[in-house]
């Protein structure tokens, strides 16, 4: 798995969202590489982000920074911002931006 981005910390932290909730990557669709946002994508990939479709939802496509555990975007989105692998919390604003990542 590729991890890229400006990360400041272990748990997929960056420059742009460090909060202790910010714990979460996300494997952007165009390019199958997990960074730790949209800004970081924007800032290094060289491309313009895809979205992920509905139908798409299945793909494992969410990076839990705590215990580094692979989920779907269906388990993301239906998480009440919690691991459901380890119950860390993960932070409940990132929905603003899923318009950004997935088609909801």
């Amino acid at each position: 798995m590729q991890l890229k981005g400006k990360l400041i910390d272990a748990q997929t932290r960056c420059t742009h969202y460090h909060s202790v909730l910010d714990i979460i990557a996300i494997k952007f669709k165009c390019c199958n590489v997990y960074y730790p946002c949209y800004e970081c994508h924007a800032e290094e990939a060289g491309h313009a982000a895809q979205i992920w479709k509905k139908e798409e939802h299945e793909t494992l496509a969410i990076l839990c920074g705590n215990c580094k555990t692979e989920m779907s975007i269906s388990n993301y989105l239906q998480s009440n911002t919690q691991c459901p692998y380890c119950n860390a919390a993960f932070n409940p604003g990132c929905s603003k931006h899923y318009h950004l990542y997935f088609e909801i």
